[in-house]
């Protein structure tokens, strides 16, 4: 719930855009309600001690037939007894002198003296739903996506009044049904070293990716080796130094301008020297439209088989949801050249369109293994879909 926190504050540029759009969707051609407070029940009547009961009548004549020695005693007057003084019954006294507006007891809020707050509800229609699919084709899930997902929201619902509320719930509820399939960790596999080769455009976040991996790796226990791959800039080798020192692993480099596909070799060499569990091989960013280095992609690739035929294990692709729709060619050409088995979606919390990552879901049904919120080390976490749809649509959980 930490994680769930972190990536519904950080999230508010989509969310607030989502829900914006929902409030003027809603609000064009709805109307307020007010709820109805259920009956009031009635006070119970007070109290009333029963009067006394009613003196015992006269009593019986005797026998009028005398006893032989007996006097006949004449008619003795009945006294009867003064009857009870009449039983006033209590008023019922008022405990409380406060008015009856500022009355705020357990018994208030029952009842119903509280005031209802007026909620304003549409009926779903087509105008209506059109104007969501419009929304979600903004907040970057793409026409494809955004037709499905209002088309299963309204199945069954035409008709209905709804709330913003219930229409973010409706739509968390169709997203994390999207998401649920792709929602998958990164498989560790028995095999020693297990390859796992770090591919993405510049800038998309696949250094920093690594060395949060390498740590969380590290502290479940795994044996993990980096290969810094990116030999044309020093600056991702130093950053990558850091991680590996924060982290306790260590990090193999290449003098500047080196053949990545070349440095990947001996540290595929190396790693299974030492008996790592993990190998984590960072790659140079490259441009999905640049057929060059994408080439070179392939050549790293095609020299780790030259060792592992079954290697890269793993091709992870990084992605930034900054780039919104975008993202979308990267998987399809990534995909073509590197063979991804699965995405991590990082820079969520500087961007409106993480909405991106449904559409990715939906169309491509590659696992997700983590999304990144931030630069800490705990903003990098498994991906999980309820907690994901709950803070894009502005959802409490």
């Amino acid at each position: 719930m930490v994680f769930f926190s972190k990536l519904r504050d950080r999230l508010f540029r989509s969310s607030s855009k989502l829900d914006e759009g929902l409030e003027a969707i809603v609000g064009e051609g709805g109307t307020p309600e007010v709820p109805q407070p259920g009956p009031r029940p009635d006070p119970a009547p007070p109290e009333v001690p029963q009067p006394a009961p009613e003196p015992p009548g006269i009593p019986a004549e005797p026998d009028p037939t005398p006893a032989p020695d007996d006097p006949v005693p004449g008619p003795a007057p009945t006294e009867l007894p003064d009857p009870a003084p009449p039983v006033e019954a209590p008023q019922p006294s008022d405990p409380d002198p406060r008015p009856e507006g500022e009355r705020r007891g357990l018994l208030g809020r029952l009842f119903g003296r509280t005031e209802s707050k007026a909620v304003v509800r549409r009926t779903l229609d087509d105008a209506m739903l059109e104007s969501l699919e419009e929304l979600l084709i903004a907040s970057d899930m793409g026409v494809d996506t955004a037709l499905r997902i209002t088309a299963n929201l309204a199945e069954g619902r035409m008709g209905r009044k709804l709330s913003v509320d219930e229409i973010k719930g409706l739509l968390a509820d169709e997203i994390a049904r999207v998401m649920e399939p792709v929602a998958r960790p990164l498989p560790l596999y028995p095999r020693r070293p297990q390859v796992v080769l770090v591919v993405g455009v510049n800038g998309s976040g696949k250094t920093t990716t690594i060395g949060k991996l390498a740590l969380q790796f590290r502290a479940s226990g795994k044996k993990v080796v980096i290969a810094a791959g990116d030999t044309f800039r020093a600056a991702a080798v130093e950053q990558l130094q850091v991680w590996g020192e924060r982290a306790g692993v260590p990090v193999l480099t290449a003098p500047e301008g080196s053949d990545p596909a070349s440095l990947a070799f001996d540290a595929m060499t190396k790693a299974q020297a030492d008996g790592a569990d993990l190998l984590l091989i960072d790659t140079a960013g490259r441009l999905q439209n640049r057929a060059d280095l994408m080439e070179e992609l392939a050549k790293i690739v095609r020299v780790i088989r030259k060792k592992d035929e079954t290697a890269p294990h793993n091709t992870l692709l990084v992605l930034d949801a900054t780039t919104g729709q975008n993202a979308l060619n990267q998987v399809k050409i990534f995909q073509d050249v590197s063979d991804v088995t699965g995405l991590v979606m990082t820079k969520l919390d500087g961007t409106a369109k993480g909405g991106v990552l449904v559409a990715l879901a939906d169309r491509f049904g590659l696992p997700i293994h983590a999304i990144g919120v931030g630069e800490q080390i705990d903003d990098l976490a498994p991906f999980d879909p309820q907690d994901f749809a709950a803070a894009l649509t502005g959802l409490d959980r």
